[in-house]
């Protein structure tokens, strides 16, 4: 048998762990079940789930926005930090009675990451002038 095509890989789709199911995972694998039945369990490779448990500290210490279920190393703590100011924002937009159209709801999270990257630059350009 060749070699897979192109075409035939296509179909196939990465699938992604939540977070639940990864601190599912750590902790089963703290309380003792072998890596092996972990496998079986969540039908997983078992190279997949020994960079789980790599990465426990990581996914511990990880303290995700509601609703977000992916553990990325592409997402940083200013996504977190905006999804957290986005959910407050909307929360007293609600409490106060305000219509929410789709234009502000496209245009508060850009301007919530512009400003939360701002702070981060200021915070940085402060860190470099204080030894």
């Amino acid at each position: 048998m060749g070699p897979r095509k192109a075409a035939d890989v296509k179909g196939e789709k990465r699938m992604m762990l939540s977070m639940r199911m990864n601190m599912e995972m750590i902790k089963k694998y703290e309380a003792g079940m072998l890596l092996s039945l972990l496998t079986k369990e969540y039908s997983r490779n078992p190279s997949t789930i020994g960079t789980i448990l790599k990465q426990k500290e990581a996914i511990k210490e990880a303290t995700p926005s509601k609703g977000v279920t992916v553990f990325s190393s592409k997402r940083s703590h200013i996504h977190d930090g905006m999804d957290r100011l986005l959910l407050f924002w909307r929360k007293d937009k609600e409490m106060a009675g305000d219509t929410i159209t789709k234009e502000i709801i496209c245009e508060k999270p850009s301007a919530i990451f512009g400003d939360l990257m701002l702070a981060q630059a200021e915070a940085n350009a402060g860190k470099g002038t204080t030894k």
